[in-house]
């Protein structure tokens, strides 16, 4: 089997989730708490370092108030 996990794409995403949160002006510890997510998730997330799930994706586009295929717009390498 293949591996499926794209480190390049999960970085993407992140650096993507970190545009979307500072545009909203909202800290790492603000989404954190929105989102009931430990800020050293939110993090990790950020900086590529997992591979989140897609219900940690829903509730981050919930807090966020966005809708969820925002957090997947962007171009991918």
């Amino acid at each position: 089997m293949n591996n499926v996990r794209n480190p390049d794409f999960i970085r993407a995403f992140g650096d993507n989730l970190k545009k979307l949160r500072a545009e909203k002006k909202i800290s790492q510890e603000e989404l954190a708490n929105s989102s009931d997510i430990p800020i050293s998730q939110i993090g990790r997330i950020e900086r590529g370092e997992v591979n989140t799930t897609i219900s940690t994706i829903y509730v981050i586009s919930k807090a966020l108030e966005i809708d969820i295929k925002e957090l997947f717009d962007f171009p991918i390498k």
